[in-house]
């Protein structure tokens, strides 16, 4: 199935991101009870910002989404979105996950990963572009 572009206003736009990003010193975390409290935080969290989740997955340190979003959002946004509120979330559900990191007093780690997903290949690009004037 052929991914659908979408519509705003004045923009036609396929916007999604492959992003990773890890817990705190890469503690084994995010399992059982949490990983599945994290995952329905987070596609709440995305409905709410009109985010849209196409996949997810969680290893027991580290989270991969596939997300589609409109062009006005900056990747950096979405992670700092989707990090801070999930981090407040996780700690009132779990008092001994917030306790367990009262000291650094974050869950996730600062860096993350993102990568544009695309339908078509740089050559495919290049080539369109070059033979615009034809």
């Amino acid at each position: 199935m052929m991914t659908q572009y979408k519509t705003l206003n004045h923009c036609k736009y396929l916007c999604q991101y492959h992003i990773i990003w890890c817990s705190k010193f890469r503690f084994n975390v995010i399992k059982d009870d949490i990983e599945i409290e994290l995952k329905n935080i987070l596609y709440e969290i995305s409905k709410k910002y009109d985010y849209q989740i196409l996949e997810i997955e969680t290893m027991s340190e580290h989270i991969h989404l596939f997300i589609g979003v409109k062009p006005t959002v900056a990747p950096t946004d979405i992670v700092r979105t989707l990090k801070s509120l999930s981090t407040i979330e996780l700690f009132k559900k779990f008092p001994k996950l917030k306790k367990f990191y009262s000291n650094c007093g974050s869950l996730w780690s600062k860096g993350y990963f993102v990568s544009t997903i695309g339908n078509v290949s740089e050559e495919t690009i290049r080539k369109y572009i070059k033979e615009q004037k034809k």
